[in-house]
Parts: structure tokens; C-alpha cells; sequence
């Protein structure tokens, strides 16, 4: 596998803040925020123990548009991406600081209605452009069907083809 790599991060997880939509110089819209993962463990005396883990999020284009729409503090989601890091001299004291982040590649709202997502939905992008469409399906129970409704079996003369 000689010049083969990959760098790709799946997360579940919550946001732990609304998140912030800017838009780039040329107007490309870009959003950050963070994301709660949670792992349960038991430590060495056999006591459940929490451990939270955040990550730096950053979507660009339709994505971050849908982000910035749709996802809120405490929204459930689904993320693929990639990790990237950043670094710089710190002004005051003149040390190397280094910032990793997730670059989102495809996004899944998993929190229901009023879970902060406005209901589950795939909003697959292709290097950080959704494609198409929002999450605007009815994800409410049928309606049962009143007694009168079904006329008896199906004959072949039910079926449209």
C-alpha cells in the first residue's frame, strides 16, 4: 500500500454551542463549532466513570449554510471528515500553539423534532458542499385507516400495472 494514506473521522455526538456561520472574503459561508463526544467506562475500582471529548468542527459551503439553518446547541449529529491542523506563533508569548479540527465531508441531523435538529435527515456533502434539498419530510405517525376505507382483498384490478 506504498503512497496509500487515509485521513477520515466519524463522530456522533452533540454541539455544545449554537453554532457560527461567516462568510469568506468571496463569500463562501463557513461554520465552526464544537461537539461533545461521550464515552462510559469502568475504572479501576469497577465505578463508572464519563469522559467527554471535544471537537473542533469547521463545514464550508452548502453545508455550513444547512448548519447554520438547522443545527443548534445540544443537536444530535452524524459527521464525516477529515482532520486538519493549524499552527501559529501566539502573539504575547511567542509560542508555537497547534489547533486540530474536523473538516466536515458529510453531515447527518439525528435529533428528532424538538431536539434541536428539526428531525433526521441526510444531508450527505461532497468535500463540503451538501447536495440538494433540506429535511423537509413528515416523520409523524400515519393516520389509521378509517373502517370504511378498504373495500375488501386486492384483485388484480387494484394494481396499476
Amino acid at each position: 500500500m506504498a503512497g496509500k494514506s487515509v485521513n477520515k473521522v466519524i463522530l456522533i455526538g452533540n454541539l455544545g454551542k449554537d453554532p457560527e456561520v461567516k462568510f469568506t472574503p468571496s463569500g463562501t459561508p463557513v461554520a465552526k463549532f464544537s461537539l461533545a463526544t461521550n464515552e462510559r467506562f469502568k475504572d479501576k475500582e469497577g465505578q463508572w466513570q464519563d469522559r467527554t471529548e471535544w471537537h473542533n468542527i469547521t463545514a464550508w459551503a452548502r453545508t455550513a449554510e444547512i448548519i447554520g439553518e438547522y443545527v443548534k446547541k445540544g443537536s444530535k449529529v452524524y459527521i464525516e471528515g477529515s482532520l486538519r491542523t493549524h499552527s501559529w506563533d501566539d502573539k504575547t508569548s511567542g509560542q508555537k500553539k497547534y489547533m486540530t479540527e474536523i473538516v466536515v465531508n458529510d453531515l447527518v441531523l439525528l435529533g428528532g423534532r424538538g431536539e434541536g435538529a428539526g428531525g433526521g435527515g441526510d444531508l450527505s456533502s461532497s468535500r463540503g458542499a451538501a447536495s440538494g434539498g433540506g429535511n423537509n419530510f413528515d416523520q409523524r405517525m400515519p393516520e389509521p385507516e378509517h373502517a370504511g376505507a378498504s373495500a375488501g382483498p386486492i384483485t388484480d384490478e387494484d394494481i396499476p400495472f
